[in-house]
């Protein structure tokens, strides 16, 4: 184990965040909230020569492989959200550690579920860092740290695979640190785009930017209690665009930039997850229009709800726990399908989905023809044995977390719906569940016990389960 080095990349992660901090700081000063922005100076300060100091020792090598990359990452991400729930707490708009903690982390994940009763009485520092933490967290602090650090051997590989959404992770450039720069670069125009079109909309510019991270990094915390449902009509239509633009392949949009629109145009990915999406968007609309509603305004909804749910952002313009069981059960499915691999949305992924599906079919030939050699592909591409068996072991650690979490967490007496659809909602990163956590509900009232159950669900199905489970193994840490 490549202590040293590990140390290193906490240093840098800490450091940078003290830099994050330096936006709330800036905007508790525009705002006039003195107190709120000398807090986050003070903490962001301490963070990066913390982080300074950390990164001191030098390393007799900057190579490290993939044991050392799930620990770092998984280590990053739990140190950045102790420091980023510190400025809720001593601001007192947070004071609980566990509901400051599950709050942070539901905003670095992407998550979007909230222990807040009232939203509108956090101090506009602690919602542009609440809504900060969305876009920092969708693509990855560590893939912004490969963007701007070069390192070595297979050291920025397995950081990428250990950060990164998605059955496999591979470059789009020949060296790792330039495809890092490319997803941010993409990222950062996309994000750049929607902020001048909400604001063309008519938001103001600290809503239309706390929106735009909440959408960039498919996390959905707002800054009214209604979430979106306030706005006007071109507004949701705007991040409902946007949640499904977040939610594709971020490789597609590289085929694009570089004109390789044949590349593009073969992503079987894509066109799956944008024909779940309109299946989806139809039938519900068609549910919703059969229970007496109108066409228009139902399928207007249902789109934003179903981009929603299935990107895992968490935004609601309607309140989906009243509607017929048929569009809650779908919706449901949706959380549990996700997003694109390589977006910023969760999920277990469309492409893990087809991958599953593939496999059913290859069994059944074989079954009727035992000695026809059947192939999965994914893009007319055979797909290697390794990624089908991370997907299996993925899919079974998945199961097992999920059961566990549901018995856990089933102890606080509250209804089968609640506790199936919390899990759902955090181990997916999608944010609303049903019953007491509907989209008007929240999760303040399970236990600490609970919460803490949660907070692991939500860094798991973040990182993809395995660095979260690897740092519990006793062989990970022997040298």
């Amino acid at each position: 184990m490549n202590y040293s080095l590990i140390f290193q990349i906490l240093g840098w992660v800490i450091e940078l965040e003290g830099c994050f901090m330096l936006l709330p700081f800036v905007t508790g000063l525009i705002y006039r909230e003195p107190k709120d922005a000398l807090i986050y100076l003070m903490i962001g300060i301490t963070s990066f020569f913390l982080g300074r100091l950390l990164r001191k020792k030098k390393t007799k090598t900057s190579t490290f492989y993939a044991r050392e990359g799930f620990v770092a990452v998984a280590l990053s991400w739990l140190v950045i959200s102790l420091i980023g729930s510190l400025p809720f707490i001593i601001t007192g708009d947070i004071p609980s550690f566990a509901d400051a903690l599950f709050e942070i982390i539901s905003g670095f994940t992407t998550t979007g579920s909230s222990i807040l009763k009232d939203v509108e009485a956090l101090s506009h520092a602690n919602l542009i860092w609440r809504s900060f933490s969305h876009w920092i967290g969708g693509m990855g602090v560590l893939v912004f740290i490969l963007a701007i650090l070069p390192m070595t051997g297979g050291s920025t590989m397995n950081l990428m695979k250990a950060e990164s959404p998605g059955p496999s992770v591979g470059k789009l450039v020949p060296k790792m640190q330039q495809t890092a720069f490319l997803l941010y670069a993409i990222y950062f125009a996309m994000t750049v785009i929607e902020l001048v079109l909400l604001l063309f909309g008519g938001m103001n510019f600290f809503e239309a930017l706390c929106h735009t991270f909440g959408t960039a990094g498919t996390g959905g915390f707002g800054v009214r209690g209604d979430s979106i449902a306030g706005y006007s009509v071109y507004l949701q239509n705007v991040i409902t665009i946007f949640m499904i633009l977040f939610g594709i392949n971020f490789t597609f949009y590289y085929y694009l930039l570089f004109r390789k629109f044949k590349d593009a145009v073969c992503m079987e990915e894509v066109r799956c997850y944008l024909l779940i999406l309109l299946g989806a968007t139809l039938l519900i609309t068609a549910s919703l229009v059969h229970a007496g509603g109108e066409f228009l305004p139902s399928l207007q909804t249902v789109a934003f709800q179903v981009a929603s749910a299935m990107t895992s952002t968490g935004y609601a313009t309607a309140d989906f726990n009243l509607w017929p069981q048929f569009a809650r059960t779908l919706m449901v499915c949706l959380m549990f399908i996700g997003a694109c691999a390589g977006s910023t949305g969760g999920g277990l992924k469309v492409s893990r989905i087809m991958i599953y599906f593939r496999q059913v079919k290859k069994e059944l030939i074989q079954q009727v023809h035992p000695k026809r050699v059947h192939v999965i592909k994914l893009d007319g591409k055979a797909l290697p044995h390794t990624v089908v068996h991370s997907c299996n072991t993925l899919l079974m650690a998945y199961l097992l977390i999920y059961s566990v979490s549901l018995l856990l967490i089933s102890l606080d007496g509250f209804d089968f719906t609640t506790n199936f659809t919390a899990i759902v909602a955090t181990l997916n990163n999608i944010g609303p569940g049903l019953g007491m956590v509907g989209p008007t509900g929240n999760f303040a009232g399970f236990s600490v016990l609970s919460k803490f159950v949660l907070m692991f669900d939500m860094l798991a199905g973040r990182l993809e389960l395995i660095p979260m489970l690897i740092i519990f193994h006793p062989g990970t840490w022997r040298k």
